[in-house]
């Protein structure tokens, strides 16, 4: 039998990273020909649909809006559905979201939500580290042989009821970059997906158990196409039954909410649900119509899903999903619990909330980001859904949604205070510092901040400022002197806290640097992440 080193040579694979403890149960000689091929079969169309993307910006830079495509009317037009949906993913009325690390897992798994979604993207902070154990611990959770010991000597392990298993991985934009295949960056997405599905897809597909995934950041139904390639290779290679790969699609691009119908038209045999994700959706908005003054936010706080424009977006994905028999799964709830509890009273009468007008609106289930808000969301789902496991039968045929309505910026308000300002430059450098550190979800103010929030934070910084003649809320005119001046002073703050907590400034300093180079820059950095990913290991 060849050795791991021999096929790697062979494969035309090279790993530049540490050897790490198991990492060859993962990266064994199957699998890393698995993705060798993954790679060589399907990267050249990826490039090729990332090189779209910035011929569109291009058009969107220069004042066009985004509208439905009339090529694809005949799709938007058409009486199909899609293929049948298995029984394990019918009742999704809660679902927890977070990173890939051991103890995660096991309590996201115990939470009593229907699906915990394994995060590999922005929860997820890309060390090699990072990576190569979530595999393991998946691996291991898959196999329902996971376990974990704190520091303390605190004990985790499974229990007998379980959220059923999906995978999140990073997105069409990123490289894995340890991982050289021909002298090339494998892709991120290949390299997350292909590792899983490879080791656990089998097993899961016996089971009845999946293999599911999430699918993030698509920005045309092309792309959504690519996946279902990819898939079908899978299966093909795998031995696992065509149709049995299904994905949930997460709508967090404005590009995507105008071919919703589409995307589902693509993954039609292997779809099973789109999700709204809000807070990536709020920052493609500002990075794709940046240049336009009708596009400038108000604070964050203010974007809400009730402010119009964002109940147009939440309500056509409902009746999108309906019309061609998927669910519909709500946005996350970042709010997380405090040790005061008048905070968390506050906290949970948002999300209770939240989660009333998501079951009103016919949404067949939601997110959240901590156990503790699993029972308040289930509880408002409980009241709507009773015993029956969605709402699909609830179709809006009264909902028609309108470009404009989607594109209706302003329907949020202008309003642009000195402490949203602030609260952008705090989140945006404890996150990213926290990222630095290989901790992709970070909980800060209550709430839990990921790398999708971080980027509204830096994003609304750079509109702000390079859009010019934005005047705050108490009549000043916000610019370069203003701006400098309360960035300063945050991060004045933030040093003294970390002094007084002993901890260590030098990822904070650092992450104040890619701050500044984020906002100051003319050009505007698609990615905080892209960015950062040289400064981890």
């Amino acid at each position: 039998m060849a050795t791991t080193a021999e096929i790697k040579s062979h494969s035309g694979l090279r790993i530049e990273a540490p050897i790490l403890l198991g990492a060859d149960r993962v990266l064994s000689p199957e699998a890393i020909q698995f993705i060798t091929t993954l790679h060589r079969e399907f990267n050249s169309q990826r490039l090729h649909l990332l090189s779209e993307r910035k011929k569109r910006q291009k058009q969107l830079d220069q004042g066009k809006l985004p509208d439905f495509l009339p090529e694809t009317n005949f799709i938007r037009e058409g009486n199909w559905q899609v293929s049948q949906i298995p029984q394990a993913l019918q009742d999704r009325r809660v679902e927890i979201t977070g990173p890939v690390d051991r103890k995660m897992i096991i309590n996201a798994l115990n939470s009593g939500a229907k699906v915990f979604m394994a995060d590999f993207e922005d929860s997820t902070s890309p060390t090699w580290r990072n990576v190569i154990e979530g595999q393991l611990n998946l691996m291991d959770a898959v196999r329902e042989t996971i376990s974990y010991e704190s520091p303390e000597g605190k004990t985790y392990a499974l229990n007998e009821e379980l959220a059923l298993l999906n995978v999140r991985p990073r997105g069409w934009h990123l490289d894995e970059r340890h991982v050289l295949i021909d002298g090339e960056a494998v892709s991120a997405s290949l390299f997350d997906f292909g590792l899983f599905v490879f080791h656990n897809g089998a097993l899961l597909a016996a089971q009845e158990k999946g293999p599911f995934f999430y699918l993030p950041k698509l920005e045309s139904h092309l792309e959504a196409k690519l996946w279902d390639d990819i898939f079908l290779f899978a299966e093909r290679s795998l031995g696992i039954s065509r149709g049995t790969i299904k994905a949930t699609v997460l709508i967090e691009t404005i590009l995507a909410a105008f071919e919703m119908e589409e995307i589902i038209y693509q993954l039609r045999e292997h779809i099973a649900g789109l999700n709204a994700g809000r807070w990536d959706y709020i920052f493609s908005i500002i990075k794709k119509l940046k240049n336009q003054k009708a596009f400038v936010m108000p604070d964050r706080a203010k974007v809400t899903m009730a402010v119009p424009f964002m109940s147009a977006y939440a309500q056509l994905l409902v009746k999108t999903c309906h019309k061609r028999g998927v669910h519909a799964i709500g946005g996350m709830s970042a709010f997380i619990p405090s040790k005061d509890e008048q905070v968390n009273r506050e906290a949970f009468e948002k999300v209770k909330a939240d989660k009333i007008r998501e079951a009103l609106h016919g949404y067949d289930g939601t997110w959240v980001a901590h156990p503790k808000l699993v029972n308040v969301a289930k509880a408002e789902f409980d009241k709507v859904l009773g015993e029956n496991p969605h709402q699909k039968e609830v179709l809006r045929k009264a909902v028609n949604v309108t470009a404009r309505e989607l594109l209706n910026i302003r329907s949020a308000g202008n309003t642009i205070t000195e402490k949203g300002i602030r609260t952008n430059i705090n989140v945006a450098i404890l996150y990213i510092e926290s990222w630095l550190h290989g901790m992709g979800a970070a909980a800060l103010h209550n709430l839990m901040e990921d790398a999708a929030t971080a980027e509204i934070s830096r994003a609304q910084l750079w509109q702000w400022l390079h859009q010019g003649n934005v005047v705050l809320s108490d009549g000043r005119m916000l610019n370069l002197q203003l701006y400098q001046q309360l960035e300063e002073e945050e991060f004045t703050f933030l040093v003294q806290q970390f002094n007084r907590e002993n901890q260590s400034i030098e990822c904070l300093i650092t992450a104040r640097e890619l701050l500044k180079r984020l906002v100051m820059n003319n050009e505007f950095e698609e990615f905080l992440t892209t960015l950062a990913y040289q400064y981890i290991d």
